[in-house]
Protein backbone atom coordinates (compact mmCIF):
# COMPACT_ATOMS: atom_id res chain seq x y z
CA UNK A 1 0.00 0.00 0.00
CA UNK A 2 1.29 3.41 -1.46
CA UNK A 3 -1.31 5.78 0.83
CA UNK A 4 -0.28 4.93 4.23
CA UNK A 5 3.44 6.36 3.53
CA UNK A 6 2.15 8.88 1.57
CA UNK A 7 -0.05 10.28 4.45
CA UNK A 8 2.10 9.90 6.61
CA UNK A 9 4.64 12.15 4.87
CA UNK A 10 2.48 14.92 3.87
CA UNK A 11 1.48 15.21 7.61
CA UNK A 12 5.04 15.02 8.77
CA UNK A 13 5.98 17.50 6.72
CA UNK A 14 3.46 19.77 8.03
CA UNK A 15 4.55 19.14 11.97
CA UNK A 16 8.28 19.64 11.40
CA UNK A 17 8.29 18.26 15.57
CA UNK A 18 6.84 14.90 13.63
CA UNK A 19 10.44 14.54 11.64
CA UNK A 20 12.38 15.19 14.43
CA UNK A 21 10.53 12.56 16.91
CA UNK A 22 9.06 10.11 14.22
CA UNK A 23 8.74 7.83 17.33
CA UNK A 24 6.16 10.45 18.10
CA UNK A 25 4.01 9.64 15.25
CA UNK A 26 2.33 5.98 14.74
CA UNK A 27 0.62 4.81 11.65
CA UNK A 28 -1.61 1.86 12.17
CA UNK A 29 -4.15 0.02 9.42
CA UNK A 30 -6.91 -1.05 10.96
CA UNK A 31 -9.89 -3.43 9.46
CA UNK A 32 -8.07 -4.46 6.33
CA UNK A 33 -9.67 -6.22 3.57
CA UNK A 34 -8.77 -7.14 0.17
CA UNK A 35 -11.54 -6.92 -2.81
CA UNK A 36 -10.15 -8.43 -5.67
CA UNK A 37 -11.77 -7.63 -9.36
CA UNK A 38 -13.56 -10.44 -11.19
CA UNK A 39 -10.82 -10.49 -14.12
CA UNK A 40 -8.66 -12.64 -15.93
CA UNK A 41 -5.65 -10.43 -13.77
CA UNK A 42 -5.87 -10.87 -9.77
CA UNK A 43 -6.21 -7.03 -9.93
CA UNK A 44 -7.56 -5.99 -6.82
CA UNK A 45 -8.55 -2.82 -4.14
CA UNK A 46 -7.16 -2.37 -0.84
CA UNK A 47 -9.52 -1.13 1.83
CA UNK A 48 -9.16 -0.15 5.39
CA UNK A 49 -9.59 2.30 8.13
CA UNK A 50 -6.46 4.57 8.70
CA UNK A 51 -5.27 5.51 12.09
CA UNK A 52 -2.81 8.36 12.79
CA UNK A 53 -1.57 8.67 16.19
CA UNK A 54 0.57 11.47 17.07
CA UNK A 55 1.62 11.24 20.93
CA UNK A 56 2.95 14.30 23.05
CA UNK A 57 2.26 16.53 20.44
CA UNK A 58 2.86 20.07 21.24
CA UNK A 59 2.62 22.09 17.38
CA UNK A 60 -0.16 23.45 15.85
CA UNK A 61 -3.05 20.96 14.94
CA UNK A 62 -4.86 22.94 12.73
CA UNK A 63 -1.69 22.50 10.53
CA UNK A 64 -1.88 18.95 10.62
CA UNK A 65 -5.40 19.10 9.68
CA UNK A 66 -5.30 21.63 6.69
CA UNK A 67 -2.08 19.28 5.64
CA UNK A 68 -4.90 15.75 5.89
CA UNK A 69 -7.44 17.75 3.87
CA UNK A 70 -5.22 18.57 1.44
CA UNK A 71 -3.56 14.88 1.22
CA UNK A 72 -7.70 13.52 1.04
CA UNK A 73 -8.14 16.13 -1.58
CA UNK A 74 -5.58 14.43 -3.59
CA UNK A 75 -5.79 10.88 -3.09
CA UNK A 76 -8.98 10.14 -1.74
CA UNK A 77 -11.14 12.20 -3.52
CA UNK A 78 -14.73 10.86 -2.18
CA UNK A 79 -14.26 11.44 1.62
CA UNK A 80 -14.55 15.12 0.52
CA UNK A 81 -16.83 15.00 -2.75
CA UNK A 82 -19.34 12.57 -1.21
CA UNK A 83 -21.83 14.06 1.22
CA UNK A 84 -22.38 11.56 3.66
CA UNK A 85 -18.42 10.31 4.14
CA UNK A 86 -17.43 14.65 3.98
CA UNK A 87 -19.65 14.73 7.07
CA UNK A 88 -18.81 11.83 8.92
CA UNK A 89 -15.49 9.79 7.31
CA UNK A 90 -12.83 11.70 8.98
CA UNK A 91 -12.70 11.03 12.66
CA UNK A 92 -10.50 12.51 15.59
CA UNK A 93 -9.81 12.11 19.34
CA UNK A 94 -7.48 14.40 21.13
CA UNK A 95 -6.20 13.55 25.13
CA UNK A 96 -5.00 16.57 26.56
CA UNK A 97 -1.71 15.93 28.52
CA UNK A 98 -1.21 18.76 29.94
CA UNK A 99 -0.98 22.38 29.44
CA UNK A 100 1.22 22.04 26.16
CA UNK A 101 0.93 18.68 24.98
CA UNK A 102 -1.93 16.50 23.40
CA UNK A 103 -2.28 13.24 21.84
CA UNK A 104 -3.72 13.00 18.82
CA UNK A 105 -5.57 10.07 17.31
CA UNK A 106 -7.10 10.34 13.72
CA UNK A 107 -8.90 8.06 11.85
CA UNK A 108 -9.96 7.94 8.13
CA UNK A 109 -11.38 5.13 5.55
CA UNK A 110 -8.90 4.17 2.70
CA UNK A 111 -9.17 2.70 -0.44
CA UNK A 112 -6.04 2.16 -2.88
CA UNK A 113 -7.11 0.08 -6.45
CA UNK A 114 -4.18 -1.80 -7.65
CA UNK A 115 -4.13 -3.27 -10.98
CA UNK A 116 -1.91 -6.52 -11.86
CA UNK A 117 -0.85 -7.38 -15.59
CA UNK A 118 1.19 -9.53 -17.00
CA UNK A 119 4.63 -8.46 -19.61
CA UNK A 120 5.81 -10.87 -22.18
CA UNK A 121 7.50 -12.90 -19.91
CA UNK A 122 4.54 -13.96 -17.74
CA UNK A 123 5.94 -11.95 -14.96
CA UNK A 124 3.18 -10.09 -12.93
CA UNK A 125 3.03 -6.03 -13.20
CA UNK A 126 2.01 -4.16 -10.39
CA UNK A 127 0.67 -0.39 -10.76
CA UNK A 128 -1.08 1.58 -7.72
CA UNK A 129 -3.93 3.57 -9.56
CA UNK A 130 -4.00 7.54 -8.55
CA UNK A 131 -7.46 8.62 -7.97
CA UNK A 132 -9.39 9.57 -10.78
CA UNK A 133 -10.25 13.58 -11.19
CA UNK A 134 -13.96 14.09 -11.86
CA UNK A 135 -14.61 16.48 -14.69
CA UNK A 136 -16.13 19.23 -12.96
CA UNK A 137 -13.14 19.00 -10.94
CA UNK A 138 -10.74 20.20 -13.83
CA UNK A 139 -13.49 22.48 -15.85
CA UNK A 140 -14.92 24.34 -12.71
CA UNK A 141 -18.31 23.01 -13.38
CA UNK A 142 -21.01 20.61 -12.50
CA UNK A 143 -22.40 20.43 -15.70
CA UNK A 144 -21.15 18.60 -18.58
CA UNK A 145 -20.95 21.20 -21.61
Amino acid sequence: MNKPGSLRAAIAAAAPELKTSPDKFNVFIDGGTIVSISTSMPSFEYRCTINLILLDFAGDADQVFIALLAWVRTNQPDLMDNDTLRQSAIKFEVDHLNNETCDISITLPLTESVRVTRDAAGAYQVQHLQEPVPDWRTTGSLVAL
